[in-house]
């Protein structure tokens, strides 16, 4: 699309007549829904939907979009988010030693596979130093320990406030964050190796290979003060035979670990996914 549309992301208690009241408040100012799902979780009794539609056309300046919709979302008892799609989220990627997810991200941006800016690059290693100045990003490393955690975190925060990050990456990072942190900065996706949970801690392709597992996998989710128990976005497996050695195991997933948190920051990006409880819905 090359005209700018708004989003909505909502959730709300099911009840009748749900779809028609949003769908009328679009109507009413001249809009044209291009999107539009809907799920209804019966068990938890809610409705959740994505709706976006064009910006052209549409009777409502940007910022009156809002108040306007709260007027109708309050009565329903509703949670939502707006999104315009000429926005440009900002992206903090975070790593420690390994690369594969960090080079990733970059060609898929630089390919313009979606749509963000990468302004800056945070470790707690010096290794991809390199990287960052290949590609003229900002590299900051901020050595972690027991001892320090309270006060780099606190660095880490006004590094992501001076440059105005929108959504942190954990491609790899090897720390784990502190429920403090991400009461301040909820918006955070990890990859983690394997489908949560399963073969936590070191050397998980070790325990793999040594259980003799048929497939491995991979999982994104957003990171919540529970460790790797954070709502899932994203998951994928492939599998693996009695002739492959750890090395072909670390491979594999490494091909998975990539792919896997990609399509998770994708759909991130693109306003797909909605988050209710520990649980998501990603719409496609």
């Amino acid at each position: 699309m090359n005209t700018p549309t708004a989003t909505l992301l909502i959730s709300c208690p099911d009840q009748r007549g749900l779809v028609a009241k949003i769908a009328n408040f679009i109507y009413t100012y001249g809009g044209n829904i291009i999107h539009a799902d809907q799920h209804t979780d019966f068990a938890a009794g809610l409705f959740l939907t994505r709706i976006e539609w064009q910006l052209e056309g549409f009777n409502l300046p940007r910022d009156l979009i809002a108040p306007a919709f709260n007027a109708i979302a309050q009565p329903l008892e509703a949670k939502w988010e707006l999104h315009f799609s000429d926005t440009v989220p900002r992206i903090a990627i975070w790593v420690s030693k390994q690369d594969h997810c960090l080079f990733d991200l970059i060609w898929r941006q630089r390919a313009k596979e979606f749509t963000a800016e990468i302004p800056l690059i945070l470790s707690n290693h010096s290794n991809l130093k390199d990287v960052a100045k290949q590609f003229n990003i900002d590299y900051h490393y901020i050595p972690i320990n027991k001892e320090n955690k309270q006060e780099q975190e606190a660095k880490q925060l006004e590094l992501l406030q001076q440059y105005k990050i929108d959504l942190v990456v954990l491609a790899k990072y090897m720390q784990i964050l502190s429920q403090e942190f991400i009461v301040q900065f909820p918006h955070v996706i990890n990859i983690h190796h394997s489908f949560l949970p399963a073969f936590v801690g070191a050397n998980p392709y070790h325990k793999a290979f040594e259980r003799g597992v048929k497939i491995i996998g991979a999982t994104a989710h957003y990171v919540t003060a529970d460790l790797d128990a954070g709502p899932i976005i994203e998951q994928d497996v492939v599998r693996v035979s009695h002739r492959d050695e750890v090395e072909d195991l670390i491979r594999k997933g490494k091909d998975l670990e990539r792919i896997v948190l990609a399509r998770a920051v994708r759909s991130h990006l693109q306003n797909r996914v909605l988050v209710y409880g520990n649980r998501t819905v990603v719409f496609e």
